[in-house]
């Protein structure tokens, strides 16, 4: 699960607010709107995570083939 700080929290309770607001016309608090934001952290928190952490992999690994055939066209004699 992510942990999130008190001033993350600051900032995402009340766009959570706003979204439910503005999407599905409902009103809620601060305090049900950081309990949305706990639920969803913890039910989908690690598949975000975890989908984050796969895009970086495979975008160090084709900017580490890159740079690999850079290298060796540099080196190759012509």
């Amino acid at each position: 699960m992510i942990e999130f700080s008190k001033e993350q929290k600051e900032l995402l309770v009340p766009k959570i607010k706003e979204y439910l607001l503005n999407e599905l016309d409902t009103e809620v608090g601060a305090f049900e709107a950081e309990f949305l934001l706990e639920f969803f952290n913890k039910e989908i928190g690690n598949a975000i995570y975890n989908k984050a952490i796969n895009d970086v992999s495979d975008e160090y690994r084709m900017r580490l083939e890159s740079m690999h055939e850079d290298i060796l066209f540099d080196l190759e004699k012509n």
